[in-house]
């Protein structure tokens, strides 16, 4: 079987939960016009209030697309799925590069939708400046690609559910999407070394046209191959057993 047609078969199933695509696609959208709208004319950062959220919000529904690959691992892995799979001649790199572009595909629809409610608040940017935007929000979702498909072998199907909304609510809340959390001081460099902080400054860096600064590039790195190291170290596990 083929990446395309497996990846395929993924993209039909996360279309068809619609509870995933409220979390992922609504609620964004919603909070976006709830709380964006009536301050458009404000900054937030140093940058238009609009852009600011729109980055945020962004960062929510986009993190929920990409992790929720592990929500899919689960079920596969309680089912037997998974199991049956490894004795096909389907390769192991193969099923997870489809979990990673279902999750990547899904969060494209996110970022499309956010920047067309963007756009109708008044959100406007060079083409340029969009460009730049959506290569940083792909770049800064890797590891949270790795972060699912590390749940989706530690958690079972019961407990994904719970784990999917709350560390993503928390990412975001750490990561300054509904507004930056501190300030300045230690706490503020705390939160600099998460990698949702990075993908919420995504908007300011293309305004400011600075772009990311090398302590983006470190977390992201160090975090997506911390993670890898232990989906890894887990898949092996979890392989051994069965």
């Amino acid at each position: 079987m083929s990446t395309t047609v497996y990846t395929r078969y993924e993209v039909r199933r996360a279309f068809r939960n619609t509870r995933f695509f409220v979390f992922t696609l609504a609620f964004p959208v919603v909070m976006f016009f709830l709380i964006a709208a009536p301050n458009r004319d404000q900054e937030l950062d140093g940058i238009p209030f609009a852009l600011y959220y729109m980055t945020g919000m962004i960062c929510w529904g986009a993190m929920a697309a990409v992790i929720a690959g592990g929500a899919r691992i689960a079920a596969e892995r309680s089912l037997g799925w998974q199991r049956q799979l490894r004795v096909t001649p389907l390769p192991v790199r193969t099923y997870f590069r489809a979990k990673v572009l279902t999750g990547y595909l899904t969060a494209a629809l996110t970022i499309a939708l956010m920047y067309l409610a963007g756009t109708s608040v008044g959100v406007r940017m060079p083409a340029g400046d969009w460009v730049k935007l959506t290569v940083l929000v792909l770049i800064g979702l890797i590891p949270f690609a790795v972060l699912g498909i590390l749940l989706g072998h530690l958690l079972t199907v019961d407990s994904m559910g719970p784990a999917l909304g709350g560390l993503t609510a928390l990412f975001a809340l750490v990561g300054g999407a509904w507004g930056p959390l501190v300030g300045t001081g230690f706490l503020r460099r705390l939160t600099e070394g998460v990698p949702s902080y990075w993908l919420v400054q995504a908007g300011k860096s293309v305004t400011t046209g600075e772009g990311w600064p090398a302590t983006a590039w470190i977390v992201l790195a160090v975090w997506t191959l911390g993670l890898g190291v232990l989906a890894v170290r887990v898949y092996q596990r979890d392989t051994a057993r069965t």
